[in-house]
């Protein structure tokens, strides 16, 4: 599972480690049942203090997001599956996360909203392309 936190961040590291798990499972990521890596192994990749992973998941295990399986280890919780809410939620932290860097650049919501709507018409048409393209090379 690749993570990765945001020193920039005000939020503490255990709550971004909380909502990276969660956003992991709303993409799909990590399913019902998939072990999460040891507290030990995910401080060692993240870098931070195993008291901050084991904080994480105990938030997480607290919320039912996760469970533990004594001598096993961490896994997701068979309930855990994401629903319009959790993605409309990870959506807004996106969002959030977006208008955050551009108040930092000095750009205002309808320059970031203008930006935002530009590179997905370009992505579609990029994308449309490339798929013309390998339509006729086959």
């Amino acid at each position: 599972m690749l993570m990765s936190l945001n020193p920039r961040d005000a939020r503490p590291l255990y709550l971004q480690i909380v909502d990276e798990v969660r956003r992991a499972i709303v993409v799909g990521t990590l399913r019902p049942e998939d072990p999460l890596p040891s507290v030990r192994e995910l401080a060692s990749q993240l870098v931070v203090n195993p008291r901050t992973v084991l904080q994480a998941y105990q938030e997480l295990e607290r919320e039912g997001v996760i469970y533990v399986k004594r001598g096993q280890g961490s896994f997701v919780a068979p309930t855990a599956h994401p629903g319009a809410r959790e993605r409309r939620a990870l959506a807004r932290e996106v969002a959030r996360q977006a208008l955050r860097e551009a108040r930092r650049n000095g750009l205002g919501v309808e320059e970031l909203v203008k930006g935002i709507r530009e590179v997905a018409e370009e992505e579609a048409s990029s994308g449309s392309a490339s798929a013309a393209k390998q339509g006729d090379e086959k």
